[in-house]
Protein backbone atom coordinates (compact mmCIF):
# COMPACT_ATOMS: atom_id res chain seq x y z
CA UNK A 1 0.00 0.00 0.00
CA UNK A 2 1.32 3.57 -0.96
CA UNK A 3 1.64 6.30 1.57
CA UNK A 4 -1.03 8.44 0.09
CA UNK A 5 -3.19 5.05 0.37
CA UNK A 6 -2.73 4.18 3.72
CA UNK A 7 -3.48 8.50 5.01
CA UNK A 8 -6.75 7.85 3.46
CA UNK A 9 -7.34 4.70 4.63
CA UNK A 10 -6.58 6.28 8.32
CA UNK A 11 -8.60 9.35 7.18
CA UNK A 12 -11.36 7.82 6.43
CA UNK A 13 -11.49 5.79 9.44
CA UNK A 14 -10.89 8.68 11.71
CA UNK A 15 -13.48 10.33 10.40
CA UNK A 16 -15.69 7.25 11.39
CA UNK A 17 -14.61 6.83 14.75
CA UNK A 18 -15.18 10.85 15.45
CA UNK A 19 -18.66 10.71 13.80
CA UNK A 20 -19.42 7.40 16.26
CA UNK A 21 -17.47 7.70 19.18
CA UNK A 22 -20.06 10.42 20.76
CA UNK A 23 -23.11 8.14 20.50
CA UNK A 24 -20.91 5.22 20.82
CA UNK A 25 -19.60 6.68 24.93
CA UNK A 26 -22.89 7.87 25.94
CA UNK A 27 -25.48 5.48 24.25
CA UNK A 28 -24.36 1.99 24.89
CA UNK A 29 -22.05 1.88 27.45
CA UNK A 30 -23.34 2.23 31.05
CA UNK A 31 -20.38 4.64 32.80
CA UNK A 32 -19.89 4.56 36.33
CA UNK A 33 -21.01 7.49 38.24
CA UNK A 34 -18.26 9.08 40.69
CA UNK A 35 -20.40 7.63 43.49
CA UNK A 36 -19.61 4.82 41.83
CA UNK A 37 -16.04 5.43 41.61
CA UNK A 38 -15.74 6.50 45.03
CA UNK A 39 -16.88 3.67 46.45
CA UNK A 40 -14.65 1.00 44.17
CA UNK A 41 -11.77 3.17 45.83
CA UNK A 42 -12.89 2.66 49.60
CA UNK A 43 -11.81 -0.44 51.55
CA UNK A 44 -15.46 -1.69 52.27
CA UNK A 45 -14.33 -3.90 54.78
CA UNK A 46 -13.21 -1.83 57.33
CA UNK A 47 -16.72 -1.44 58.10
CA UNK A 48 -16.37 -4.03 59.97
CA UNK A 49 -13.27 -3.60 62.15
CA UNK A 50 -15.34 -0.28 63.53
CA UNK A 51 -16.39 -0.97 67.54
CA UNK A 52 -19.58 -0.28 68.25
CA UNK A 53 -21.30 -2.09 70.81
CA UNK A 54 -24.75 -0.81 70.43
CA UNK A 55 -27.73 -3.08 68.51
CA UNK A 56 -29.86 -0.37 66.77
CA UNK A 57 -33.54 -0.92 66.16
CA UNK A 58 -33.73 -1.06 62.47
CA UNK A 59 -36.62 -3.29 61.38
CA UNK A 60 -35.70 -5.07 58.26
CA UNK A 61 -38.95 -3.88 56.26
CA UNK A 62 -37.30 -0.63 56.79
CA UNK A 63 -34.16 -1.53 54.63
CA UNK A 64 -33.20 1.30 52.50
CA UNK A 65 -30.73 1.36 49.75
CA UNK A 66 -28.15 3.56 51.57
CA UNK A 67 -25.40 3.79 49.17
CA UNK A 68 -24.88 4.95 45.66
CA UNK A 69 -24.45 1.91 43.81
CA UNK A 70 -27.23 1.37 41.83
CA UNK A 71 -27.25 -0.44 38.07
CA UNK A 72 -29.28 0.78 35.23
CA UNK A 73 -32.04 2.96 36.33
CA UNK A 74 -33.76 4.19 39.33
CA UNK A 75 -37.30 3.53 40.18
CA UNK A 76 -40.16 6.62 40.45
CA UNK A 77 -39.67 5.72 44.54
CA UNK A 78 -41.32 8.87 45.02
CA UNK A 79 -44.67 7.77 43.67
CA UNK A 80 -45.03 4.63 45.51
CA UNK A 81 -46.29 4.96 49.11
CA UNK A 82 -44.89 3.15 51.76
CA UNK A 83 -48.07 0.71 52.46
CA UNK A 84 -48.81 -2.28 50.01
CA UNK A 85 -51.94 -1.20 48.35
CA UNK A 86 -55.15 -3.30 49.12
CA UNK A 87 -55.81 -4.23 45.38
CA UNK A 88 -52.76 -6.93 45.83
CA UNK A 89 -54.65 -8.31 48.46
CA UNK A 90 -56.20 -11.98 47.25
CA UNK A 91 -59.57 -13.23 47.25
CA UNK A 92 -60.99 -13.59 50.30
CA UNK A 93 -62.51 -16.94 49.62
CA UNK A 94 -59.19 -19.59 50.03
CA UNK A 95 -61.31 -22.05 48.38
CA UNK A 96 -61.63 -19.69 45.10
CA UNK A 97 -60.44 -22.24 41.85
CA UNK A 98 -60.36 -20.16 38.49
CA UNK A 99 -62.16 -22.44 35.73
CA UNK A 100 -61.05 -19.99 32.89
CA UNK A 101 -58.36 -18.61 31.49
CA UNK A 102 -59.75 -14.96 31.61
CA UNK A 103 -59.33 -15.38 35.34
CA UNK A 104 -55.76 -16.21 35.32
CA UNK A 105 -54.90 -13.98 32.41
CA UNK A 106 -52.57 -10.95 33.89
CA UNK A 107 -54.37 -8.03 33.93
CA UNK A 108 -51.55 -5.48 35.45
CA UNK A 109 -48.59 -5.04 36.40
CA UNK A 110 -47.91 -3.61 39.83
CA UNK A 111 -44.16 -1.95 40.30
CA UNK A 112 -43.36 -2.86 44.74
CA UNK A 113 -40.59 -1.87 47.07
CA UNK A 114 -39.28 -4.60 49.03
CA UNK A 115 -41.20 -3.26 52.30
CA UNK A 116 -44.02 -3.42 50.81
CA UNK A 117 -43.74 -6.40 49.39
CA UNK A 118 -42.66 -7.55 53.06
CA UNK A 119 -46.06 -6.27 54.25
CA UNK A 120 -47.69 -7.88 51.73
CA UNK A 121 -46.52 -11.02 53.02
CA UNK A 122 -47.39 -10.82 56.54
CA UNK A 123 -51.07 -9.68 55.79
CA UNK A 124 -51.49 -13.09 52.89
CA UNK A 125 -48.90 -15.54 53.91
CA UNK A 126 -51.20 -18.78 54.47
CA UNK A 127 -48.12 -19.92 56.64
CA UNK A 128 -48.28 -17.22 58.81
CA UNK A 129 -52.42 -17.52 59.20
CA UNK A 130 -51.95 -20.87 60.13
CA UNK A 131 -49.49 -19.90 62.63
CA UNK A 132 -51.87 -17.49 64.09
CA UNK A 133 -54.81 -19.96 64.43
CA UNK A 134 -52.67 -22.22 66.08
CA UNK A 135 -51.83 -19.37 68.51
CA UNK A 136 -55.10 -18.41 69.45
CA UNK A 137 -56.29 -22.23 69.68
CA UNK A 138 -53.63 -22.23 72.48
CA UNK A 139 -54.88 -19.72 73.96
CA UNK A 140 -57.65 -20.99 74.17
CA UNK A 141 -56.49 -24.46 75.32
CA UNK A 142 -54.68 -22.06 78.49
CA UNK A 143 -58.00 -21.02 79.23
CA UNK A 144 -59.97 -24.19 79.30
CA UNK A 145 -56.89 -25.61 81.85
CA UNK A 146 -57.43 -22.23 83.76
CA UNK A 147 -60.74 -23.10 84.38
CA UNK A 148 -59.82 -26.00 86.68
CA UNK A 149 -59.16 -23.34 89.57
CA UNK A 150 -62.45 -22.79 89.86
CA UNK A 151 -65.57 -24.77 91.01
CA UNK A 152 -68.20 -26.46 88.65
CA UNK A 153 -71.68 -25.52 89.40
CA UNK A 154 -74.14 -28.13 87.28
CA UNK A 155 -78.04 -27.21 87.59
CA UNK A 156 -80.32 -29.89 86.10
CA UNK A 157 -84.44 -29.70 86.16
CA UNK A 158 -87.29 -31.52 84.98
CA UNK A 159 -90.50 -30.43 84.53
CA UNK A 160 -92.94 -33.93 83.25
CA UNK A 161 -96.32 -34.95 82.85
CA UNK A 162 -97.29 -38.21 81.89
CA UNK A 163 -99.56 -41.47 82.40
CA UNK A 164 -98.15 -45.07 83.19
CA UNK A 165 -99.91 -48.36 82.34
CA UNK A 166 -99.62 -49.22 86.15
CA UNK A 167 -101.99 -46.64 87.37
CA UNK A 168 -104.55 -47.33 84.95
CA UNK A 169 -104.46 -50.82 85.87
CA UNK A 170 -104.85 -50.13 88.88
CA UNK A 171 -107.94 -47.76 88.91
CA UNK A 172 -109.54 -50.08 85.88
CA UNK A 173 -109.32 -52.68 89.18
CA UNK A 174 -110.61 -50.95 91.55
CA UNK A 175 -113.89 -49.63 89.63
CA UNK A 176 -114.63 -53.81 89.15
CA UNK A 177 -114.29 -54.60 92.46
CA UNK A 178 -117.09 -51.59 93.19
CA UNK A 179 -119.66 -53.23 91.22
CA UNK A 180 -119.91 -56.11 93.21
CA UNK A 181 -120.68 -53.99 96.34
CA UNK A 182 -123.90 -52.38 97.34
CA UNK A 183 -124.76 -49.22 96.37
CA UNK A 184 -124.63 -47.78 99.79
CA UNK A 185 -121.11 -49.51 99.95
CA UNK A 186 -119.73 -47.67 96.52
CA UNK A 187 -116.68 -45.23 97.07
CA UNK A 188 -116.49 -42.66 94.34
CA UNK A 189 -112.86 -43.45 92.70
CA UNK A 190 -111.26 -40.37 91.50
CA UNK A 191 -109.76 -40.89 87.70
CA UNK A 192 -106.10 -39.40 88.18
CA UNK A 193 -105.10 -41.33 84.70
CA UNK A 194 -102.15 -38.44 85.05
CA UNK A 195 -99.28 -36.87 86.66
CA UNK A 196 -97.21 -33.52 86.81
CA UNK A 197 -93.58 -33.18 88.79
CA UNK A 198 -91.25 -30.72 89.19
CA UNK A 199 -87.50 -31.99 89.84
CA UNK A 200 -84.30 -29.45 90.63
CA UNK A 201 -81.19 -30.14 91.71
CA UNK A 202 -77.61 -28.29 91.57
CA UNK A 203 -74.60 -29.75 92.59
CA UNK A 204 -71.59 -28.02 93.26
CA UNK A 205 -68.04 -30.18 93.22
CA UNK A 206 -64.33 -28.52 93.87
CA UNK A 207 -60.87 -30.38 93.75
CA UNK A 208 -59.02 -29.37 96.55
CA UNK A 209 -55.97 -31.72 96.09
CA UNK A 210 -55.19 -33.14 92.76
CA UNK A 211 -51.62 -34.17 93.31
CA UNK A 212 -50.13 -31.21 91.24
CA UNK A 213 -52.09 -32.10 88.35
CA UNK A 214 -54.25 -29.45 87.41
CA UNK A 215 -51.10 -26.53 88.23
CA UNK A 216 -48.99 -28.40 85.73
CA UNK A 217 -51.80 -28.51 83.16
CA UNK A 218 -51.79 -24.56 83.78
CA UNK A 219 -47.99 -24.27 83.39
CA UNK A 220 -48.05 -26.90 80.51
CA UNK A 221 -50.83 -24.92 78.53
CA UNK A 222 -48.95 -21.61 78.58
CA UNK A 223 -45.61 -23.20 77.45
CA UNK A 224 -47.39 -24.29 74.36
CA UNK A 225 -48.87 -20.67 73.87
CA UNK A 226 -45.80 -19.47 74.23
CA UNK A 227 -43.97 -22.37 72.16
CA UNK A 228 -46.98 -21.09 69.55
CA UNK A 229 -45.91 -17.15 69.41
CA UNK A 230 -42.21 -18.31 68.79
CA UNK A 231 -43.01 -20.42 66.05
CA UNK A 232 -45.47 -17.14 65.08
CA UNK A 233 -42.06 -15.54 65.38
CA UNK A 234 -39.87 -17.41 63.83
CA UNK A 235 -42.24 -18.07 60.40
CA UNK A 236 -42.04 -13.98 60.12
CA UNK A 237 -38.77 -14.07 60.40
CA UNK A 238 -38.45 -16.70 57.39
CA UNK A 239 -40.87 -15.14 55.65
CA UNK A 240 -39.35 -11.49 55.64
CA UNK A 241 -36.30 -14.00 54.08
CA UNK A 242 -37.99 -15.49 51.75
CA UNK A 243 -39.48 -12.61 50.34
CA UNK A 244 -36.11 -10.62 50.95
CA UNK A 245 -34.72 -13.31 48.14
CA UNK A 246 -37.24 -13.51 46.02
CA UNK A 247 -37.10 -9.44 45.49
CA UNK A 248 -33.53 -9.87 45.23
CA UNK A 249 -34.26 -12.32 42.66
CA UNK A 250 -36.50 -10.25 40.58
CA UNK A 251 -34.46 -7.43 40.85
CA UNK A 252 -31.03 -9.56 39.39
CA UNK A 253 -33.80 -10.43 36.46
CA UNK A 254 -34.50 -7.39 35.78
CA UNK A 255 -30.70 -5.92 35.69
CA UNK A 256 -29.83 -8.83 33.85
CA UNK A 257 -32.68 -8.19 31.22
CA UNK A 258 -30.95 -4.69 30.75
CA UNK A 259 -27.83 -6.13 30.99
CA UNK A 260 -28.22 -7.95 27.85
CA UNK A 261 -30.39 -5.06 26.15
CA UNK A 262 -27.06 -2.69 26.40
CA UNK A 263 -25.27 -6.14 25.02
CA UNK A 264 -27.70 -6.24 22.18
CA UNK A 265 -26.86 -2.39 21.43
CA UNK A 266 -23.47 -2.80 21.81
CA UNK A 267 -23.15 -5.58 19.22
CA UNK A 268 -26.30 -3.61 17.20
CA UNK A 269 -23.61 -0.80 17.22
CA UNK A 270 -20.57 -2.81 16.23
CA UNK A 271 -22.10 -4.31 13.36
CA UNK A 272 -22.75 -1.18 12.07
CA UNK A 273 -19.42 -0.12 12.55
CA UNK A 274 -18.34 -3.16 10.75
CA UNK A 275 -20.68 -2.86 8.00
CA UNK A 276 -19.64 0.70 7.21
CA UNK A 277 -16.06 -0.52 7.10
CA UNK A 278 -16.88 -2.59 4.94
CA UNK A 279 -18.98 -0.46 2.63
CA UNK A 280 -16.40 1.94 2.88
CA UNK A 281 -13.58 -1.06 1.26
CA UNK A 282 -11.41 -0.71 4.73
CA UNK A 283 -13.76 -4.03 6.23
CA UNK A 284 -13.72 -7.49 5.87
CA UNK A 285 -16.91 -9.92 5.36
CA UNK A 286 -15.59 -11.57 8.01
CA UNK A 287 -15.83 -8.59 10.45
CA UNK A 288 -19.51 -8.23 9.36
CA UNK A 289 -20.20 -11.97 9.74
CA UNK A 290 -19.05 -12.24 13.04
CA UNK A 291 -20.28 -8.77 14.07
CA UNK A 292 -23.48 -10.93 12.54
CA UNK A 293 -22.84 -13.66 15.04
CA UNK A 294 -22.57 -11.73 18.29
CA UNK A 295 -25.59 -9.94 17.81
CA UNK A 296 -27.81 -13.16 17.25
CA UNK A 297 -25.95 -14.41 20.30
CA UNK A 298 -27.24 -11.16 22.41
CA UNK A 299 -30.63 -11.48 21.09
CA UNK A 300 -30.92 -15.04 22.51
CA UNK A 301 -29.29 -14.09 25.73
CA UNK A 302 -31.85 -11.28 26.07
CA UNK A 303 -34.83 -13.74 25.27
CA UNK A 304 -33.56 -15.95 28.08
CA UNK A 305 -33.09 -13.10 30.48
CA UNK A 306 -36.53 -11.63 29.47
CA UNK A 307 -38.18 -15.26 30.14
CA UNK A 308 -35.60 -15.65 33.48
CA UNK A 309 -37.34 -12.54 34.79
CA UNK A 310 -41.14 -13.73 34.14
CA UNK A 311 -40.36 -16.26 36.16
CA UNK A 312 -39.07 -14.29 39.04
CA UNK A 313 -42.05 -12.31 39.07
CA UNK A 314 -43.94 -14.93 39.28
CA UNK A 315 -41.73 -16.29 42.02
CA UNK A 316 -43.20 -13.36 44.41
CA UNK A 317 -46.35 -13.19 43.24
CA UNK A 318 -46.69 -16.63 44.66
CA UNK A 319 -45.20 -15.95 47.74
CA UNK A 320 -47.31 -13.27 48.10
CA UNK A 321 -50.14 -14.70 47.39
CA UNK A 322 -51.63 -12.67 45.36
CA UNK A 323 -54.54 -12.06 43.36
CA UNK A 324 -54.03 -14.27 39.86
CA UNK A 325 -54.41 -11.69 37.41
CA UNK A 326 -51.63 -8.90 39.14
CA UNK A 327 -48.03 -9.49 38.18
CA UNK A 328 -45.24 -7.78 39.74
CA UNK A 329 -42.22 -5.51 38.93
CA UNK A 330 -39.40 -4.19 41.40
CA UNK A 331 -39.71 -0.53 42.35
CA UNK A 332 -36.31 -0.25 44.19
CA UNK A 333 -33.26 0.37 42.82
CA UNK A 334 -30.21 -2.38 43.08
CA UNK A 335 -27.72 -1.11 45.92
CA UNK A 336 -26.30 -1.64 48.85
CA UNK A 337 -28.84 -2.71 51.70
CA UNK A 338 -27.00 -1.44 54.53
CA UNK A 339 -23.62 -2.52 56.47
CA UNK A 340 -23.68 -5.16 59.64
CA UNK A 341 -22.59 -3.38 62.45
CA UNK A 342 -21.50 -5.89 65.04
CA UNK A 343 -18.32 -7.95 65.26
CA UNK A 344 -18.31 -12.00 64.38
CA UNK A 345 -18.64 -12.39 68.04
CA UNK A 346 -21.09 -10.22 69.19
CA UNK A 347 -23.55 -11.38 66.36
CA UNK A 348 -23.24 -15.28 67.40
CA UNK A 349 -23.63 -14.13 70.92
CA UNK A 350 -26.70 -11.77 69.79
CA UNK A 351 -28.34 -15.42 67.66
CA UNK A 352 -28.24 -17.50 70.63
CA UNK A 353 -29.96 -14.61 72.88
CA UNK A 354 -32.85 -14.29 70.40
CA UNK A 355 -33.07 -16.82 67.90
CA UNK A 356 -36.84 -18.15 68.25
CA UNK A 357 -35.95 -21.70 67.19
CA UNK A 358 -33.79 -22.17 70.63
CA UNK A 359 -36.90 -20.38 72.81
CA UNK A 360 -38.73 -22.98 71.63
CA UNK A 361 -36.88 -25.82 72.23
CA UNK A 362 -36.21 -25.16 75.97
CA UNK A 363 -40.46 -24.58 75.61
CA UNK A 364 -40.63 -27.63 74.21
CA UNK A 365 -38.62 -28.88 77.66
CA UNK A 366 -40.90 -26.87 79.92
CA UNK A 367 -44.24 -28.96 78.49
CA UNK A 368 -42.41 -32.30 78.63
CA UNK A 369 -41.40 -31.60 82.38
CA UNK A 370 -44.94 -30.51 83.34
CA UNK A 371 -46.49 -33.16 81.43
CA UNK A 372 -44.71 -35.87 83.26
CA UNK A 373 -45.58 -33.95 86.51
CA UNK A 374 -49.26 -34.83 85.22
CA UNK A 375 -48.82 -38.41 84.32
CA UNK A 376 -46.92 -39.24 87.85
CA UNK A 377 -50.41 -37.24 89.35
CA UNK A 378 -52.74 -40.19 88.56
CA UNK A 379 -51.10 -42.38 91.09
CA UNK A 380 -51.14 -39.50 94.06
CA UNK A 381 -54.73 -39.25 95.80
CA UNK A 382 -57.50 -36.58 94.71
CA UNK A 383 -59.28 -34.66 97.34
CA UNK A 384 -62.29 -32.75 96.12
CA UNK A 385 -66.13 -31.44 97.94
CA UNK A 386 -69.22 -31.87 97.00
CA UNK A 387 -72.54 -30.55 97.55
CA UNK A 388 -76.05 -31.40 96.19
CA UNK A 389 -79.06 -29.67 96.53
CA UNK A 390 -83.04 -31.23 95.13
CA UNK A 391 -86.09 -30.29 95.51
CA UNK A 392 -89.21 -32.20 94.33
CA UNK A 393 -93.20 -31.41 93.81
CA UNK A 394 -95.87 -33.91 92.60
CA UNK A 395 -99.05 -31.34 91.60
CA UNK A 396 -101.35 -33.75 91.80
CA UNK A 397 -100.55 -36.18 94.92
CA UNK A 398 -102.00 -34.25 97.38
CA UNK A 399 -98.75 -33.45 99.02
CA UNK A 400 -97.06 -30.25 99.52
CA UNK A 401 -93.15 -29.12 98.27
CA UNK A 402 -90.08 -31.53 99.08
CA UNK A 403 -86.62 -30.75 99.12
CA UNK A 404 -82.84 -32.79 100.22
CA UNK A 405 -79.31 -32.09 100.24
CA UNK A 406 -76.56 -33.65 100.76
CA UNK A 407 -72.32 -32.36 101.28
CA UNK A 408 -69.06 -34.13 101.77
CA UNK A 409 -65.66 -35.02 100.66
CA UNK A 410 -64.65 -37.26 98.15
CA UNK A 411 -61.39 -38.89 97.80
CA UNK A 412 -59.52 -41.15 95.27
CA UNK A 413 -56.67 -42.99 94.85
CA UNK A 414 -55.23 -45.23 92.28
CA UNK A 415 -54.01 -47.57 94.48
CA UNK A 416 -52.06 -49.89 91.66
CA UNK A 417 -52.55 -49.52 87.23
CA UNK A 418 -50.27 -51.86 86.55
CA UNK A 419 -47.48 -49.72 86.03
CA UNK A 420 -49.61 -47.63 83.12
CA UNK A 421 -48.41 -43.85 85.13
CA UNK A 422 -45.08 -45.01 85.19
CA UNK A 423 -44.71 -45.76 82.06
CA UNK A 424 -46.26 -42.72 80.55
CA UNK A 425 -44.16 -40.36 83.13
CA UNK A 426 -40.50 -42.23 81.51
CA UNK A 427 -42.01 -41.15 77.79
CA UNK A 428 -41.84 -37.70 79.24
CA UNK A 429 -38.51 -38.05 80.41
CA UNK A 430 -37.34 -39.22 76.96
CA UNK A 431 -39.19 -36.25 75.56
CA UNK A 432 -37.12 -34.06 77.68
CA UNK A 433 -33.96 -35.89 76.90
CA UNK A 434 -34.98 -35.20 73.07
CA UNK A 435 -35.19 -31.32 73.50
CA UNK A 436 -32.15 -30.53 75.18
CA UNK A 437 -30.25 -32.77 72.37
CA UNK A 438 -32.36 -31.07 70.00
CA UNK A 439 -31.20 -27.63 71.85
CA UNK A 440 -27.87 -28.60 71.39
CA UNK A 441 -27.79 -29.33 67.77
CA UNK A 442 -29.94 -26.02 67.07
CA UNK A 443 -27.41 -24.17 68.75
CA UNK A 444 -24.44 -25.04 66.59
CA UNK A 445 -26.71 -24.91 63.47
CA UNK A 446 -27.37 -21.55 64.50
CA UNK A 447 -23.77 -20.56 64.72
CA UNK A 448 -22.65 -22.02 62.01
CA UNK A 449 -25.77 -19.67 59.87
CA UNK A 450 -24.37 -16.77 61.39
CA UNK A 451 -20.47 -17.43 60.53
CA UNK A 452 -21.44 -18.61 56.90
CA UNK A 453 -23.96 -15.17 56.59
CA UNK A 454 -20.67 -13.50 58.40
CA UNK A 455 -18.50 -14.48 55.62
CA UNK A 456 -20.69 -14.51 52.85
CA UNK A 457 -21.23 -10.39 53.84
CA UNK A 458 -17.41 -9.76 54.03
CA UNK A 459 -16.56 -11.61 50.96
CA UNK A 460 -19.08 -9.85 48.65
CA UNK A 461 -18.23 -6.80 50.02
CA UNK A 462 -14.37 -6.85 48.47
CA UNK A 463 -16.30 -7.91 45.70
CA UNK A 464 -18.32 -4.94 44.93
CA UNK A 465 -15.19 -2.83 45.27
CA UNK A 466 -13.40 -5.47 42.91
CA UNK A 467 -16.71 -5.18 40.22
CA UNK A 468 -16.87 -2.00 40.46
CA UNK A 469 -13.14 -1.56 39.63
CA UNK A 470 -13.67 -4.09 37.15
CA UNK A 471 -16.55 -2.12 35.82
CA UNK A 472 -14.87 1.06 34.74
CA UNK A 473 -12.16 -1.01 33.45
CA UNK A 474 -14.12 -2.90 31.02
CA UNK A 475 -15.97 0.04 30.02
CA UNK A 476 -13.00 1.87 28.93
CA UNK A 477 -11.67 -0.72 27.18
CA UNK A 478 -14.53 -1.32 25.10
CA UNK A 479 -14.43 2.61 24.21
CA UNK A 480 -10.79 2.11 23.18
CA UNK A 481 -11.27 -1.05 21.01
CA UNK A 482 -14.12 0.30 19.17
CA UNK A 483 -11.69 3.71 18.43
CA UNK A 484 -9.13 1.58 17.14
CA UNK A 485 -11.40 -0.86 15.37
CA UNK A 486 -13.06 2.37 13.75
CA UNK A 487 -9.68 3.68 12.84
CA UNK A 488 -8.34 0.74 11.22
CA UNK A 489 -5.86 -0.21 14.03
CA UNK A 490 -7.79 -2.80 15.79
CA UNK A 491 -9.84 -5.93 15.25
CA UNK A 492 -13.32 -6.83 15.31
CA UNK A 493 -11.64 -9.74 17.79
CA UNK A 494 -10.78 -7.00 19.92
CA UNK A 495 -13.91 -5.19 20.15
CA UNK A 496 -16.43 -8.85 20.38
CA UNK A 497 -14.02 -9.49 23.85
CA UNK A 498 -14.34 -6.04 24.89
CA UNK A 499 -18.32 -6.36 24.99
CA UNK A 500 -18.44 -9.65 26.25
CA UNK A 501 -15.62 -8.22 28.82
CA UNK A 502 -18.00 -5.61 29.34
CA UNK A 503 -21.20 -7.65 30.18
CA UNK A 504 -19.82 -9.81 32.12
CA UNK A 505 -18.48 -7.19 34.52
CA UNK A 506 -21.73 -6.06 34.51
CA UNK A 507 -22.88 -9.25 35.62
CA UNK A 508 -20.04 -9.63 37.87
CA UNK A 509 -21.11 -6.10 39.90
CA UNK A 510 -24.65 -6.34 39.86
CA UNK A 511 -24.54 -9.96 41.27
CA UNK A 512 -22.19 -9.01 44.17
CA UNK A 513 -24.59 -6.74 44.96
CA UNK A 514 -27.49 -8.77 45.02
CA UNK A 515 -25.33 -11.48 46.91
CA UNK A 516 -24.32 -8.46 49.48
CA UNK A 517 -28.23 -8.03 49.87
CA UNK A 518 -28.96 -12.00 50.11
CA UNK A 519 -26.12 -12.14 53.30
CA UNK A 520 -27.51 -9.23 54.94
CA UNK A 521 -30.59 -10.34 54.85
CA UNK A 522 -29.31 -14.23 56.07
CA UNK A 523 -27.46 -12.76 58.53
CA UNK A 524 -30.41 -10.93 60.13
CA UNK A 525 -32.75 -13.92 59.92
CA UNK A 526 -29.64 -15.90 61.75
CA UNK A 527 -29.41 -13.23 64.72
CA UNK A 528 -32.95 -13.31 65.60
CA UNK A 529 -36.27 -13.82 64.92
CA UNK A 530 -38.02 -10.25 65.94
CA UNK A 531 -37.79 -7.52 64.20
CA UNK A 532 -36.62 -5.04 66.79
CA UNK A 533 -33.22 -6.51 67.06
CA UNK A 534 -30.72 -5.93 64.15
CA UNK A 535 -27.09 -4.85 63.29
CA UNK A 536 -27.60 -3.00 60.27
CA UNK A 537 -25.96 0.71 60.63
CA UNK A 538 -27.62 2.75 57.97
Amino acid sequence: MSASCYLITVGVGCAIALVNAGSCASQTLPMTSPSQRAIAQTNLSDYFKQPDATVQSVKAIDLIPILAIELGHTAPNSKISNSAPSSLDPSPNPLLFPTKPSEVEIQATQPITLQQAIELARRNNQDLQVAQLELERSRAGLREAEAALFPTVDLQTDFAGGRSAESELQIEAQREAQRNLPRQLRQNIPDERTSTSLNAAVAFNYDIFTGGRRISQIRAAREQVRFNQLEVERLLAQTRLDVSNAYYDLQQADEQVRISESAVRNATRSLQDAQSLFEAGLGTRFDVLRAQVQLARENQNLVSARAARQTARRQLARLLSLSQSIDLSAADPVAIAGLWNQSLEQSIVLAFQNRAELQQQLAQRNISRHQRRIELAARKPQVGVFFNYNLLDVFNDGLGLADGYSAGARLRWNLFDGGAANARARQREADIAIAETQFANQRDRVRFQVEQAYFNLQSNLENIQTASAALEQATEALRLARLRFQAGVGTQTEVINSENDLTRAEGDRLRAILDYNRALASLERAISGSPNLTGIRP
